[in-house]
């Protein structure tokens, strides 16, 4: 019998695809497709083209994550909104989740939650924020998402360029640096001002977050959110006094294993 011609797109069910999802490439190539394209315009083809596969939308319901989600909402409200409930959150961002969820008519948000045995081993007390935020991020928030990610192949933020120094220069589209899958990261709002955040909230009636009124710029778990001074970077609030700046969602985190040998918790 003669051999069976596979055709060369075929690929073998003996072998296993390992090439990433998305490639620095594909970023590019998108950053360059859509310059200059106006937000919403670049959301509705992303999403409704299916140009990045299955996309979640990762929100914190925090002070400025309205903006995002009516832009999306306008799109697909029933696309996928994933929601770290860290189990750490002020009141007040669980009632702004529920509020917005109800006026948007998002019909898409799943809540994560960190693992309860995992939290039973390495943060039974729940104080691992007082000596060690990065291995409470990881525990509570980048191992959570991870795990909800598997799903997808690219990932919604809100992150904007004038949030933080290390946040100046933000492409619209990167590949994801903390995941080894190749996921893409959309940042639709990279390039835009606090004034245009504003303008859109004033323009649309969104709700607003109760703490921004109350000296909170930038809203995160409440052991680690503290309040800001006018004319401070908007996210200065975040992690006060530790040489921390993200959770590690967006950037690789610390984990248990950089932790020096023996370290024991300070309580």
């Amino acid at each position: 019998m003669a051999d069976t011609v596979r055709p060369a797109n075929v690929r073998r069910v003996d072998r296993i695809d390992t090439a990433p999802r998305f490639s620095s490439a594909d970023a590019i190539r998108l950053n360059n497709l859509f310059r200059g394209t106006d937000t919403h315009d670049m959301l509705r083809t992303v999403i409704r083209d299916g140009l990045a596969g299955d996309i979640a939308v990762v929100s914190s319901f925090g002070a400025e994550s309205a903006v995002l989600l009516h832009l999306v909402a306008e799109v697909d409200p029933a696309l996928p909104v994933l929601f770290l409930d860290t189990l750490k959150h002020f009141p007040e961002t669980l009632a702004y989740r529920d509020t917005l969820v109800a006026r948007l008519g998002l019909t898409g948000v799943r809540v994560l939650t960190p693992d309860a045995e995992v939290l039973a081993k390495k943060d039974d007390k729940g104080l691992r924020w007082s000596w060690d935020p990065d291995g409470c991020c990881e525990i509570r928030k980048v191992v959570p998402l991870a795990r909800a990610m598997a799903g997808f192949d690219a990932s919604i933020t809100g992150r904007k360029g004038f949030q933080s120094s290390t946040r100046a220069g933000l492409p619209r589209f990167e590949i994801d640096q903390s995941d080894a899958e190749g996921r893409l990261k959309i940042n639709p709002l990279a390039n835009w001002t606090h004034d245009q955040i504003e303008a859109w909230f004033d323009t649309h009636d969104l709700p607003r977050h109760p703490l921004v009124a109350r000296g909170y710029p930038s809203i995160g778990c409440a052991p680690c959110t503290s309040k800001v001074a006018p004319g401070e970077d908007p996210r200065s609030g975040r992690w006060k006094g530790w040489d921390k700046t993200e959770c590690g969602i967006h950037v690789p985190g610390q984990n248990d294993d950089d932790l020096p040998p023996g370290y024991e918790p300070a309580f």
